[in-house]
């Protein structure tokens, strides 16, 4: 489902973003060879176009039929089968699709080389242009269909656990923060951003009905990302027994739903997730559990398996919950959802310091780390969430000037703009040699890095 979601949201914004230089392709009359979903070495699953007023397909074809060639005005759509993404070519452009010894010949009327610097500096934008648009208009409508939930921390009466970096720091479990830096906080969103984007340092928790201050050192968002660790802090809940899988260790021994686990081997785990990061420590071994059941206290004696789980599953609290739930019109959706890109787009421009540090290049993750974030069954509200996330990730990522993204070809054009000097074909095709090589190169680190993630949690 994960894979599946995965591909579906990438395959839409493929297709927008190329849809947009599309749209100013043909705003200025510049002629586009091919469109495609997914590339297409060697063959294409399918190939399409409209010739002599009707349409012509090919199915699973290693060429375009001769009687595509007499139609050149007309556009090619196809699917390819390599789903890594897609494309479109654009007449007289120098990129992916086309070297420099396509130049040679005198340039056309319908070709990007002939159009005015602005209007190729439309074409080349279109695409990114498309997804931040793209994502505003999908966070509207997530507004106007599901609205917004809000979490404070003061509804949650057991507090927060806290990852390992924070608790070196001073923080506990249980936990609520009240400020950061003198600013009062009410979500926990709010305390990442300032802790790991604004890189704030100072905080008042509440501990016990006392106030305490605690104060993180400089290097604490580089220190989190460098431990592997993806949450500041999760909702804390007591290990209530809600139910047991199949084959439960935990039923077996008399355990019962209902159930209040509160310490394990003598050492209290008064939360779900304390519970489950210490009994990792004991795979393979005999453990004691202490819990409650009718207010009276017992134990009882678990011989673990290798994988270390006792087989019962935790209570859902969510019901119990207060949110605060806001709905929003359709015309008070749309500026709250240009408000929700916008701080995406400004967050994740933040976050991508992090890229050039030893710790955030260590984590640096290719398709599984992002398949990672749709969940195990499908959920339109998450699905169309990230895809907004992943259509802004894809139009700042894109306009880098870098060459062979359209950031590069941008680059270029304003140089043009400002200097009244067009860069040679030959330059363009060795810049874009260069980009490719880069960024097959971060492709290959990225996934890699997945890889050996997946390898070293497997064995």
């Amino acid at each position: 489902m994960k894979i599946l979601a995965l591909i579906l949201s990438l395959s839409f914004l493929v297709v927008i973003h190329e849809f947009g230089h599309y749209c100013f392709a043909r705003l200025f009359k510049t002629r586009v060879e091919k469109f495609y979903m997914f590339f297409n070495p060697w063959f294409s699953i399918l190939r399409a176009k409209k010739c002599d007023g009707k349409w012509k397909f090919s199915w699973f074809s290693t060429k375009s039929p001769e009687e595509f060639k007499q139609y050149p005005d007309n556009t090619e759509w196809g699917i390819g089968w390599l789903p890594f993404g897609g494309y479109c070519a654009i007449a007289g452009m120098v990129d992916e699709t086309h070297d420099a010894k396509n130049m040679a010949a005198e340039a056309q009327p319908w070709e990007y080389r002939s159009k005015k610097a602005w209007q190729r500096l439309l074409i080349v934008a279109g695409g990114v242009l498309v997804n931040f648009i793209g994502a505003l208009v999908i966070y509207s409508l997530i507004m106007f269909h599901w609205g917004t939930d809000q979490l404070p921390m003061a509804n949650l009466p057991y507090g927060y656990d806290y990852n390992t970096t924070a608790q070196k720091y001073g923080l506990q479990n249980g936990d609520k923060i009240l400020t950061v830096d003198g600013k009062e906080v009410v979500e926990m969103k709010e305390v990442v951003n300032e802790l790991l984007l604004n890189e704030k340092q100072n905080l008042v928790v509440s501990r016990n009905g006392e106030k305490v201050s605690i104060k993180l050192p400089s290097t604490f968002a580089k220190e989190m990302i460098g431990n592997g660790e993806k949450a500041f802090a999760l909702p804390r809940f007591p290990f209530v027994v809600g139910g047991f899988a199949e084959g439960s260790l935990a039923k077996k021994a008399g355990m019962k739903e209902g159930d209040s686990i509160v310490a394990l081997n003598n050492t209290p785990t008064l939360s779900f997730s304390e519970f489950v990061s210490k009994i990792s420590r004991y795979s393979g071994k005999t453990i004691c559990i202490s819990y409650y059941r009718n207010n009276v206290l017992d134990s009882i004696k678990i011989a673990l398996d290798a994988e270390g789980k006792i087989g019962a599953y935790c209570k859902d609290f969510t019901s119990e919950i207060k949110t605060n739930h806001t709905d929003y019109g359709f015309f008070a959706s749309i500026p709250k959802g240009i408000s929700q890109g916008w701080g995406t787009l400004v967050s994740y421009v933040k976050q991508f310091k992090f890229v050039f540090s030893k710790e955030g290049a260590s984590q640096l993750g290719g398709f599984g780390s992002i398949g990672s974030l749709f969940p195990a069954s499908w959920d339109w509200h998450i699905f169309w969430n990230m895809t907004a996330f992943l259509s802004i990730i894809l139009a700042f990522m894109n306009i880098l000037p870098i060459p062979a993204l359209d950031g590069g070809h941008v680059m270029f054009t304003l140089w043009e703009m400002i200097t009244g000097k067009k860069p040679g074909d030959k330059f363009m095709e060795r810049a874009e040699m260069v980009g490719m090589i880069l960024l097959f190169a971060l492709l290959i680190y990225a996934n890699g890095n997945d890889l050996f993630r997946w390898l070293t949690k497997k064995f």
